[in-house]
């Protein structure tokens, strides 16, 4: 699952990009402000970590996300098809927004966080529009020589696109039945991929408190509680300099601010969860480890995102939650308790069940 990290100039939308995948590049590999830039992010779990406490093992592997870093987003760079192309290839969109002061880095205009949003936001719906508007015609070209009930559905389809982005309403917000989704799947829309907005704040002595009222502070609690659309709020600035930090030493720094956590933890968990993501986990001494899946997965499917044979094979799954496996302290002791359970292929796994697969491979 890829998320592009998109913004307007001087967001420190790059700076976030290199904190969060700890990417170690060159001002030259910036020379061509088109190309994109990819990497990964660990997923932190206190749950995992508190799994591979109990079990000690010789691995201990975290769930990931995939950021892919482009050049500043406007009109003229969504018609370069090499841009548009990186965009319409990730999953979600983290839009960085600047609500941060600073004289010595240049802003049009004053701080507005709200106003960004609206033109970031009409911008990839003009996109959108002048794609639906160039299939509209060559469907309608296509169903004068020839009717069929599936061009006939698409053409009723984009016309009710066209009416929704006509009324400056992303396409995410579209009520769509999973035919339509379906239908859409290969426009890869850039306004009905899911979006978080990233507030990038200024630092302060009482950070913690400011992050949490950003959202209220620049009014997007009513952008970020519409459809496939969400907000948190970081200060690159502190993230920049916690990421030179041991464990230890960054702990320490966060405390002094009144956090428990940093906000790239948060701007992660909050991607897995945009992107409608859960983890389950497998535990042992060889190694614990998070899989991830999407939300109302079923128990044999799951088992496929370990191998495909163990999918193919599938008998059973023994499951436990993870916070009832710490309290038993064992399997052994959850097996006795009647907390590990065993359930079948249609079980919808849970975020957070710890899984063992029975298979008869």
């Amino acid at each position: 699952m890829k998320t592009g990290i998109i913004g307007l100039p001087q967001v420190g939308k790059t700076s976030l990009f290199r904190i969060l995948t700890k990417a170690h590049l060159s001002d030259q590999a910036y020379s061509n402000p088109r190309e994109a830039h990819v990497g990964v992010a660990k997923v932190p779990d206190e749950r995992l970590d508190k799994l591979a406490a109990l079990y000690n093992p010789k691995k201990l592997t975290h769930a990931s996300v995939e950021y892919v870093d482009v050049g500043a987003i406007g009109q003229d760079a969504l018609k370069e098809s090499a841009y548009i192309g990186h965009l319409r290839g990730v999953d979600a969109l983290a839009l960085v927004l600047r609500a941060f002061d600073d004289p010595a880095i240049p802003h049009v205009g004053g701080i507005d966080p709200l106003r960004d949003i609206k033109n970031v936001e009409f911008d990839l719906m003009v996109s959108d529009l002048g794609q639906i508007e160039k299939r509209l015609e060559r469907v309608e070209k296509d169903l004068k020589k020839m009717r069929s009930a599936d061009l006939e559905k698409e053409f009723e389809l984009l016309k009710k696109a066209k009416e929704h982005l006509e009324s400056e309403r992303p396409l995410r917000e579209l009520e769509m039945t999973p035919e339509d989704k379906k239908r859409f799947r290969g426009f890869m829309f850039l306004s009905e991929k899911p979006i978080l907005y990233v507030l990038n704040v200024s630092e302060s002595t009482e950070l913690g408190k400011d992050l949490e009222a950003a959202v209220d502070k620049y009014k997007l609690a009513d952008v970020a509680s519409r459809p496939h659309a969400g907000a948190t709020a970081i200060c690159g600035k502190v993230e920049a300099e916690l990421s030179e930090m041991s464990d230890a030493d960054a702990a320490e720094f966060l405390g002094s601010y009144g956090l428990t956590e940093s906000g790239l933890s948060r701007l992660i968990r909050t991607t897995y969860k945009l992107l409608g993501l859960i983890s389950f986990f497998t535990a042992g001494e060889d190694e614990c480890r998070a899989w991830t899946i999407p939300v109302n997965t079923r128990a044999q499917q799951g088992a496929g995102a370990i191998h495909s044979d163990l999918e193919k094979h599938f008998i059973r799954a023994e499951t436990i939650r993870w916070d009832q496996l710490l309290e038993a302290g064992s399997e052994a002791n959850a097996r006795a308790k009647g907390t590990l359970r065993l359930e079948g292929k249609d079980y919808i796994v849970q975020d957070g069940d710890v899984m063992h697969i029975r298979h008869s491979g």
